[in-house]
């Protein structure tokens, strides 16, 4: 009997490790179900690494996002959490005003000019000014316009530069990830990755969730999400909630 009894025992010790992988891949997913409540759990998790005023520091980011989940059952373990800290109400968008008064004052085809020419207003901040106008544009057609023409402003990265970074460099980043927004907006894949690769880390959580808007599944990311960063460093938390707050808010783009 002893035995059969430590043969069995070995059996379960052997088998034990091959029952659990699958439950612990699954479980570190969040479920399309559940899936906005999971992420933001899991964005809390990588959070509570940080420091205390750190921590203090991220929570008005949640707030807002917390307003979107559904159903009024985890009001109070957020209230727990982030207690009564208010949501941040916006400014004037100064970019966007910007973008208004410069197509009022030279018109949809000045503008453009203007913004290919890199002269004022759009001498400084070129890439935001002209991803506000977007949403601007007199047609369809003009908006085409207007984004194919932010990309060709961009232009190709330069490998074979030797050291240090140029101005060209800082725009052509901020062009990307201007469009990369843009194209998780409007769901447009391909334009999304053309954009992401004109960034600086086009591998970066932010861009991994935005693109997850247009491909489905951002759940998949959420162990990584949770694994937060050791360093002390706020950004991890911030990617994450920047990067999930779209699919929060706008949803999923349509199949």
């Amino acid at each position: 009997m002893k035995w059969a009894g430590l043969i069995l025992l070995m059996a379960g010790l052997w088998t034990a490790p091959a029952l659990a992988r699958p439950a612990e891949a699954g479980a570190s997913a969040c479920p399309a179900k559940d899936e906005a409540a999971c992420m933001l759990d899991a964005a809390w998790t990588a959070a509570l690494l940080l420091p205390p005023e750190k921590l203090d520091r991220v929570k008005p980011l949640f707030a807002p996002l917390v307003l979107q989940l559904p159903g009024p059952r985890l009001a109070g373990r957020w209230d727990e959490r982030i207690g009564d800290t208010g949501v941040d109400i916006p400014g004037r968008d100064y970019v966007r005003q910007t973008a208004e008064t410069a197509i009022r004052e030279y018109g949809w085809d000045g503008f453009l000019e203007r913004a290919r020419a890199g002269a004022a207003p759009l001498h400084m901040g070129r890439p935001e000014i002209m991803g506000a106008a977007v949403d601007l544009a007199p047609g369809a057609s003009q908006r085409a316009q207007l984004i194919e023409l932010m990309f060709t402003l961009a232009g190709p990265s330069k490998p074979d530069r030797i050291g240090g970074f140029s101005d060209d460099d800082f725009e052509r980043a901020d062009f990307g990830h201007v469009l990369a927004e843009r194209m998780m907006r409007d769901c447009k894949l391909s334009g999304f990755d053309r954009a992401v690769a004109l960034t600086n880390a086009p591998d970066a959580l932010r861009y991994r969730l935005w693109r997850a808007r247009i491909t489905g599944a951002a759940g998949s990311l959420a162990q990584e999400v949770r694994n937060g960063d050791t360093s002390g460093d706020s950004r991890h938390v911030r990617q994450a909630l920047e990067g999930y707050g779209p699919i929060l808010t706008l949803g999923y783009c349509a199949k």
